[in-house]
């Protein structure tokens, strides 16, 4: 299943150790270009987080927005006494050289850098669930990407069997094409009072023949164009091959134009090439 480049996937997990949130966007782009956002807190594992992203989209420029919050009850608090005791006897220190000496109060004694000792959340817990949510999110945005590939992929459909259509056009046209330009080289000649021999004649016709033949041209539209089917069938990222293929159905496109010496076969070639543009554009943003 093809997958489109833009889709956006956003989730939350909660727990004991705090809340986390992980946002991921993506829009279209030639190569995969990656922008991380973490916490300080969670900066040793961008290279973790990277790797992971790198493992399951290809191409596009993806931000990932990784936020977290730890819980406000931590657990139970714990008093360093030994600092409290050293801040309790250096108070009594300075006291004997103030002529008023204040007593310290307690709400101070715990604005002092340490007396308050947070119990520490396992890291190890913490990037557990980072990887979790990160997986999910990922998934979710992998299933957005294919749900709007599904979507390229019926236009896609769409547009080539329009294409078919046109060439079988342009097969129905050609006898009567080739009628018409021998009656007009056999008009010219009887203008300019040219009497040639029949092989002579031959001759002239076969070259003018193969001049407007477009039958490589159209063999070779039928075969991209099949091409360009198997590739909507694929798993893996075909945007490349897909941009190449259009380039290939444009260049037939406009080497029909210029062959044709008819107004439906020039018709058939403008609209072969509207309807390519009209791929190509998609093809942007395919992985």
């Amino acid at each position: 299943m093809i997958q489109s480049m833009t889709a956006f996937a956003r989730t939350q997990s909660q727990g004991d150790w705090g809340s986390l949130t992980c946002e991921l966007r993506s829009i279209n782009h030639r190569y995969l270009e990656l922008s991380l956002r973490l916490p300080d807190s969670l900066n040793k594992l961008e290279m973790t987080v990277r790797e992971r992203i790198r493992n399951v989209i290809k191409r596009g420029k993806v931000e990932c927005f990784l936020r977290y919050q730890p819980s406000e009850v931590m657990g139970e608090l714990v008093i360093h006494e030994e600092l409290v005791q050293q801040l309790g006897d250096v108070n009594k220190v300075i006291s004997t050289y103030l002529d008023n000496p204040a007593g310290v109060s307690p709400l101070e004694v715990l604005k002092w850098p340490g007396v308050l000792r947070v119990p520490e959340i396992d890291f190890d817990v913490i990037q557990a669930e980072v990887l979790l949510l990160l997986d999910k999110t990922l998934q979710d945005l992998i299933d957005a990407r294919k749900r709007e590939g599904e979507q390229l992929k019926q236009l896609f459909l769409q547009r080539l069997e329009k294409m078919s259509a046109e060439l079988v056009k342009v097969r129905k046209r050609l006898p009567a094409i080739l009628v018409a330009q021998r009656e007009k080289l056999l008009s010219r000649f009887k203008e300019a009072s040219l009497n040639l021999e029949a092989d002579r004649l031959e001759q002239e016709l076969v070259f003018v023949a193969q001049k407007i033949d477009v039958t490589e041209e159209l063999e070779r539209l039928d075969v991209h164009i099949l091409e360009v089917k198997r590739c909507l069938e694929k798993h893996d990222a075909m945007g490349r091959r897909l941009d190449f293929l259009m380039q290939e159905l444009n260049r037939e496109a406009n080497t029909l134009g210029s062959k044709s010496v008819d107004a439906e076969t020039t018709l058939v070639s403008v609209e072969l090439k509207v309807l390519i543009e009209q791929l190509r554009e998609q093809v942007q943003n395919i992985e």
